[in-house]
């Protein structure tokens, strides 16, 4: 735990601290949830510009069922794979509704983190990172979601092994890392991994981390 605290505080110190950080999210999680389906496969631009798209031609998600599939495919076509994702958000909105009598999942928050998980990871297409990001943007509940980048500064810097899934290291990282540091550190270790710690060829001689990284200490040696 150490050793993840004093990642957490260095890249703190470049990006964006504790007591300020981004506000991300949305006041309806289904939304939130939506947008993470979306970003899957993708990259921000693609997901940002499809979801703005289909928002802009589907003001409420009722408007998004009653379209159908082939106008909500054209609707989100930039964020690629639409066929399967239109399928995965019209069966979402359906089993919603089915439950909730409503385009909403706001009151699963009443139910605690375990029972918002258990009812995400039952939906079509959401994963443990779909399920994180939820948690952690839309209903303001700590978790950790862990993507490449994340992944990658894991092993390099042996807070996890070489071979960890990104579950595992989410795991891992909701067991130790504060609560109140959870979004920070999600939102830091990202940037960090866009910036810095890149797949090929690391920056790690302008890194805040290479005192107490493995990687930079094997690859000096």
């Amino acid at each position: 735990m150490c050793r993840i605290i004093r990642i957490l505080d260095a890249l703190e110190s470049q990006y964006h601290n504790e007591e300020c950080p981004p506000e991300l999210g949305h006041d309806e999680p289904l939304d939130g949830l939506i947008l993470t389906i979306l970003s899957q496969n993708t990259n921000d631009i693609n997901r940002d510009r499809a979801f703005s798209r289909l928002k802009a031609e589907f003001p409420a998600w009722p408007d998004v069922v009653h379209a159908g599939a082939s106008r909500l495919e054209d609707a989100i076509r930039t964020a690629g794979l639409a066929h399967t994702k239109a399928g995965r958000i019209l069966t979402i909105l359906g089993r919603v509704y089915s439950d909730f009598g409503e385009y909403s999942i706001r009151g699963l928050a009443a139910h605690g983190r375990d029972y918002i998980r258990e009812y995400l990871r039952a939906l079509p297409g959401v994963g443990a990172k779909t399920v994180a990001c939820t948690l952690l943007f839309d209903f303001k509940i700590p978790a950790f979601p862990v993507d490449t980048h994340i992944t990658r500064i894991s092993r390099r810097t042996g807070i996890a092994g070489g071979k960890a899934s990104p579950e595992e290291i989410s795991r891992m990282l909701e067991g130790v890392v504060p609560e109140t540091r959870c979004l920070g550190g999600h939102v830091n270790m990202i940037a960090h991994g866009r910036v810095v710690c890149h797949p090929q060829k690391p920056e790690c001689l302008a890194c805040v981390l290479s005192e107490i990284c493995c990687y930079r200490r094997n690859n000096d040696a």
